[in-house]
């Protein structure tokens, strides 16, 4: 079989970003960017978009890639967008017990439902230092 392409957005308002709580499995109870599977005949920056409602109830822009990241042993390709909301309101999805807009520090670091997810939030705080977004790619594990 191919590898499955998992899309999703780092989507931010007034500097802080979107996080939503998984209300599923896997990793239920864990924080993570709003992403899914792409689905058949859909765009990647649509399947961010679409996503990004399911879970979240909100409106994104995509600006441009952010991050690409491998998980061979899982057969799976994440691409992650950097986004901006478009009204900084956000609701719980059906797959959400709860969402959230965290500055920096408020990350819930540990309680991170997936490694893709904190490889995107790193490297976005880093470049947003640098004044510098680009895109960045990853494998898990990291080396």
């Amino acid at each position: 079989t191919n590898p499955k392409i998992v899309v999703g957005a780092l989507s931010v308002w007034e500097e802080k970003v979107l996080l939503c709580r998984r209300a599923i499995e896997p990793r239920k109870g864990f924080w993570n960017l709003p992403a899914g599977y792409l689905e058949d005949f859909e765009k990647a920056e649509d399947g961010a978009i679409r996503e990004t409602w399911e879970e979240a109830g909100t409106d994104i822009e995509i600006q441009q890639v952010l991050a690409v990241y491998n998980i061979p042993q899982a057969n799976q390709v994440y691409i992650h967008f950097y986004a901006k909301l478009k009204d900084g309101i956000v609701r719980n999805g059906e797959e959400s017990i709860e969402s959230a807009l965290f500055s920096e520090d408020e990350i819930p670091w540990n309680e991170m439902a997936f490694t893709s997810s904190a490889f995107a939030l790193r490297h976005y705080f880093e470049a947003r230092k640098n004044g510098n977004i680009q895109t960045y790619l990853g494998t898990y594990p990291e080396k």
